[in-house]
């Protein structure tokens, strides 16, 4: 607490002014509640009282239905003296059946008569029990108390922030140097950079990190505490966290769920995490899409104080972002699409737009085709072009094979597709020093060196990389970095 003040709790404890403490207010409290509990429960008793009366008396009635209609038929002004006198009725229960129209006396039903009668005789002796029980008496207040929490208990609606001029939060966390890694499954953590250090391996750690059975780390960088964590989903919007916001988690833990960090709406995804110190001028984001749209827009766009589900790009209903890249307009970009075309041009032909522009033609489409992967290559890379198709081939083209384009074009022959091979599931820019994780849809995952993958040229379908003998097609993959043993 930065400011301190005073309470003075007052109260009138039978008509006297008394000081209390917090313990007595909650005493006071409990036994007001036990004494509206217990008045209610007694008014309700006696209404219940007062109605299985009359129904007992109505239960006479049936039972001698003949008679009761003649004596009111026949009586002039004193038919509720002969009833009493004839059946021994009180004069409630039998002003009670002269209330009643004769249509409907004639007509009244003993099984109704009888569950309404049986059904009060159990209110009665609950009712009894709780009067004559003082632990249920405080069963009732807890069930009550919880059903006010269940219907007022909201959330905080309000943040409790400093005033204007006031220290901020952010100076209180202590800025230091993290590993953050997110797995394939979608769980992230933050671990501190001496835990990465103290691995002993030669690549950033993967092995050193836990994960449950059937995920790996897709993606791990180190990251300042106060650094910008850019999430960018299939749906074209944009979460940013800071570093400290994501939970720090142990080696060995597994992190957490990256929907209970972002509020990603039902069927969204994140497709690219991008990690930044500042929207610094002169860099921009390079985003991909489905229908083979391609977006260029300055970084500085995204500066928003907004952090909950930006719009990044602008999509029609049939098109997704698959992929963002941080660039520095000066490198040439792929797209590579599912039947095997591909088109590199340079990113000088996407001039800077919008923050909520829907972007402009990267490569042309065939009515059943579509981009599954964008690639943004940095000038005299010595990386190769890894293609893997949904049967388990694969292949990798050195980057020379393919001449710059203008945007805008069909592309050439990246992949030869045929029946054997089936159609491109995800390419990828990598070199001899990582590893790619090839995932299939009946759960399969399979790790190896990229450098076991041949290299061959534009126009050939790959070697196997993987047998799907059981049915299953590759869906997904991932380049990890290579994981070395241990010294």
């Amino acid at each position: 607490m930065q400011t301190s003040f005073g309470v003075i709790m007052l109260a009138l404890v039978n008509g006297e002014p008394k000081i209390l403490s917090l313990r007595q207010c909650l005493d006071y409290y409990l036994e007001h509640r036990k004494d509206v509990t217990l008045r209610r429960t007694k008014f309700e008793l006696d209404k219940a009282l007062a109605r299985v009366h009359i129904l007992e008396g109505l239960r006479i009635a049936i039972d001698n239905i003949d008679e009761v209609i003649s004596i009111i038929r026949n009586s002039y002004d004193d038919a509720k003296e002969r009833l009493i006198e004839r059946f021994k009725l009180t004069d409630i229960q039998a002003q009670a059946i002269l209330d009643m129209r004769l249509r409907t006396l004639s007509g009244l039903q003993r099984e109704k008569i009888e569950e309404e009668y049986n059904e009060l005789m159990k209110l009665i002796a609950h009712l009894r029990d709780i009067l004559n029980s003082e632990h249920l008496v405080f069963e009732v207040i807890k069930e009550e108390l919880l059903k006010v929490k269940e219907k007022f208990g909201d959330e905080r609606k309000t943040k409790i922030k400093p005033a204007e001029g006031e220290i901020d939060v952010e100076d209180l966390i202590k800025e230091e140097q993290t590993v953050i890694a997110l797995t394939h499954f979608g769980y992230i953590k933050r671990m501190p950079i001496d835990t990465y250090k103290s691995q002993k391996r030669g690549g950033k750690g993967i092995t050193g990190i836990a994960t449950r059975e059937g995920d790996f780390v897709k993606q791990i960088f180190t990251s300042s505490t106060h650094d910008l964590i850019l999430f960018f989903t299939n749906k074209g919007k944009l979460y940013k966290l800071k570093g400290y916001e994501i939970p720090e988690a142990g080696r060995t833990a597994k992190g957490t769920a990256i929907v209970n960090l972002l509020s990603l709406d039902a069927g969204e995804k994140v497709s690219a995490v991008i990690p930044i110190q500042n929207f610094a001028e002169g860099k921009y984001l390079l985003m991909g899409t489905k229908n083979g749209l391609i977006k260029k827009t300055a970084l500085s766009e995204y500066n928003s104080g907004k952090k909950t589900g930006l719009l990044s790009i602008t999509l029609k209903d049939d098109d997704e972002l698959i992929s963002v890249k941080l660039t520095d307009g000066q490198d040439n970009v792929v797209l590579v699409t599912r039947k095997g075309l591909c088109i590199t041009f340079d990113e000088k032909d996407v001039r800077p737009i919008g923050r909520i522009a829907q972007g402009v033609i990267g490569i042309r489409l065939a009515e059943d085709d579509e981009v599954i992967g964008m690639e943004s290559i940095i000038t005299g890379s010595q990386a190769t072009l890894l293609a893997i198709t949904e049967n388990g081939f694969g292949k990798r083209t050195e980057l020379d094979e393919y001449r710059v384009q203008q945007r805008g074009g069909k592309g050439v022959i990246t992949y030869k597709i045929t029946p054997k091979t089936g159609e491109l599931v995800g390419v990828k820019i990598a070199d001899n020093t990582q590893d790619v994780m090839l995932i299939t849809d009946t759960g399969t995952i399979i790790r190896m060196n990229v450098s076991e993958i041949s290299v061959l040229g534009r126009s050939t379908q790959g070697v196997t990389l993987i047998r799907t003998n059981d049915g299953g097609k590759v869906v997904s993959i991932e380049i990890v970095d290579k994981e070395e043993n241990e010294e």
